[in-house]
């Protein structure tokens, strides 16, 4: 008598993906609802890297220690496929790692302003890796071999990562990443102790039924389209389009709640980018500076950019922002003729000062920053124009 192979049940998946929130929940203390939902299907998709073009970093960050930044790496380490932490590790040695076999190692990355901080110093090679790992083809170029024997290799940087640390990334891998903003629990916010050697069993096993339901659905995810929300475009849908593929193949209310994450998350992330110290000069002059008016000299535009208590420009390296960097920065942009933008005669009272218009500046402004508040501030009283 012949036994016919039973097959394997099919998986519920939008009941895994309540589960392993649920998880998370029990030992992490998140900003928001977006979180627990971004955070679950990051793991999620950590077990389908081959069926997407690009992989998200996740970052969880905070202006102080004791935020949960640490532990909420830990929890992710017992839900993703081959873990691997990394502290203070060496670029070669994480390419070397991702490039070594078929199962690709989920990157855990703690600590990871002492690579970025103010006091890291240069690592490139590093936020390279980084970089061209979020990419299926991405890869990282090394000489191997000895003396005039060496060759170029390209080692394959495709992988998962996660990353927690103080204060902020580099604008290149926060444009890449789903940021979580960590931040210390409330006294009446309680967790459960995490214990390695209980908790631990717990999420391999709902690691190893992530796995399982993988399997079954990678396929439909593979040639998945998700259809984004309104108004996610560019880079944040490069993110989050992986993490919306899982939620549509685990279905149930996870379509949802996923675009609403997606929403609330890429807009707290654009509140809080204010893109390279270029782009925060212009958005801060076009929001703060000549609301309004169609010139200002230089010396005014350096006293109000100085006096302004939530911006950089009263202590860059020590030294508050003086003429000649200021137009050494916007000369980096162009004015609608295609000309670097410059300083031009303003007729003030009987003296002639130097200045901006408002029409030089306005291109730059259209290309490189965010749309402009809904309620622009006023311009100070008692300025005028004078031509």
């Amino acid at each position: 008598m012949t036994t016919t192979p039973t097959a394997t049940p099919s998986t519920d998946g939008a009941a895994l993906l309540d589960e392993v929130e649920q998880f998370h929940r029990r030992f992490n203390v998140f900003p928001t609802e977006a979180a627990f939902v971004a955070v679950t299907l990051w793991d999620a998709h950590a077990h389908l890297l081959d069926a997407f073009d690009s992989t998200p970093r996740i970052a969880f960050l905070s202006p102080e220690p004791g935020s949960g930044k640490t532990r909420a790496l830990e929890i992710v380490e017992t839900l993703v496929p081959q873990p691997m932490t990394a502290v203070n590790a060496s670029a070669a040695a994480l390419f070397r790692s991702v490039s070594a076999g078929a199962a690709k190692p989920t990157i855990l990355f703690d600590e990871i302003d002492t690579v970025f901080g103010p006091k890291a110093g240069d690592n490139e090679e590093l936020r390279g890796f980084l970089n061209a790992g979020h990419r299926r083809t991405g890869v990282t170029y090394r000489c191997i071999g000895d003396g005039g024997q060496q060759t170029v290799q390209a080692f394959p940087s495709y992988c998962a990562v996660a990353v927690a640390g103080l204060g902020s990334l580099p604008d290149t891998i926060l444009s890449r990443s789903v940021i979580i903003r960590m931040r210390r629990r409330a006294r009446n916010e309680t967790v459960e102790p995490f214990r390695a050697r209980v908790h631990e069993a717990e999420g391999n096993k709902l690691r190893n039924r992530l796995a399982t339901w993988a399997e079954q659905v990678r396929d439909s995810v593979m040639g998945a389209w998700p259809q984004m929300p309104d108004g996610v475009t560019d880079r944040p849908a490069d993110v989050w389009e992986p993490l919306l593929a899982v939620a549509d193949a685990a279905g149930g209310d996870w379509p949802e709640r996923a675009r609403e994450a997606c929403l609330t998350l890429v807009k707290a992330s654009q509140a809080n980018d204010k893109g390279s110290i270029g782009v925060r000069l212009l958005t801060d002059l076009r929001d703060h500076v000549m609301v309004g008016i169609d010139r200002l000299p230089t010396v005014a535009i350096l006293d109000r950019l100085n006096a302004m208590d939530d911006a950089p420009w009263a202590d860059l390296q020590g030294k508050p922002l003086d003429s000649r960097r200021l137009s050494k920065m916007l000369a980096e942009y162009m004015t609608v003729d295609n000309e670097p933008i410059s300083s031009r005669n303003i007729k003030t009272g009987g003296s002639v000062l130097k200045g901006y218009y408002v029409t030089d500046l306005y291109d730059a402004w259209q290309r490189y920053c965010p749309p402009p508040p809904e309620s622009p501030l006023l311009p100070l009283p008692g300025t005028k124009n004078v031509a």
